[in-house]
């Protein structure tokens, strides 16, 4: 089983699309799949899109009353995931960004390395097609930033939201029930990719190209105060 994990906060315009895209991807590739939707106390009318898609679609929407951020959302996804599976060491879950930043067409990708053995796969860009020269920079070198957090070996792009996890690896990365994952964004992406790397057997990567062109809203961070949020992780 594939438990396809996706955060999202305020994605009305791309959430439903975004699903029956990855609906199609099994369908061309069929795999048993479960949807979960992390919904992080949206104010537009994400509640109202999902629901229609619950009744035809494979589809469990976590909602949150209180807006906690992506590194909970995230944490929240991952944890219902492993208690969803009666076989953690066979089933993946896969994350994906809700606003079309992640492509779809390159889950099968990941699958291929996860089915060769591979514990972790993560989807890595360089930040091709970004809207400004500051979020290309920072997405490039946002592992340096990160300095000795942002070295995982097998790994290129430490922050990268786009991955597949053995659900066994989940469990382990993310023990307990109480916080785990300190920081936000990128760093939070970081932060999981590391804690992950240091319980799998083998790790891996695809190459993908993240979909800039595809978003309905503006990017809404500082590329500069994102980095400055990077550095400040990476001394934690």
């Amino acid at each position: 089983m594939l438990y396809i994990c996706i955060p999202s906060r305020n994605e009305a315009q791309t959430v439903g699309l975004l699903l029956w895209k990855i609906r199609q991807v099994f369908t061309a590739t069929p795999r048993e799949y479960h949807l979960l939707v992390g919904d992080d106390a949206s104010t537009d009318a994400t509640p109202d899109v999902l629901a229609p898609y619950s009744k035809v679609l494979p589809l469990t929407v976590l909602r949150q009353d209180r807006h906690a951020g992506y590194a909970r959302t995230l944490e929240r996804l991952l944890r219902h995931a492993v208690t969803l599976s009666d076989r953690p060491r066979r089933d993946a879950a896969v994350v994906l960004h809700a606003d079309f930043l992640h492509d779809p067409a390159t889950i099968p990708e990941l699958l291929k390395k996860f089915d060769s053995g591979a514990d972790l796969v993560v989807a890595e860009s360089q930040g091709e097609g970004a809207p400004t020269r500051g979020h290309r920079l920072l997405r490039r070198y946002a592992p340096l930033l990160l300095r000795r957090r942002g070295r995982v070996p097998g790994v290129r792009d430490t922050v990268s939201g786009f991955l597949a996890m053995r659900l066994s690896v989940a469990k382990d990365a993310l023990p307990g029930n109480g916080p785990v994952l300190m920081s936000d964004g990128w760093a939070a992406n970081a932060e999981l990719i590391a804690r992950a790397a240091a319980v799998s057997r083998k790790v891996d990567g695809v190459e993908t190209r993240e979909r800039y062109d595809l978003l309905q809203r503006p990017l809404d961070y500082d590329p500069w105060a994102a980095a400055k949020a990077l550095w400040r992780a990476a001394g934690r």
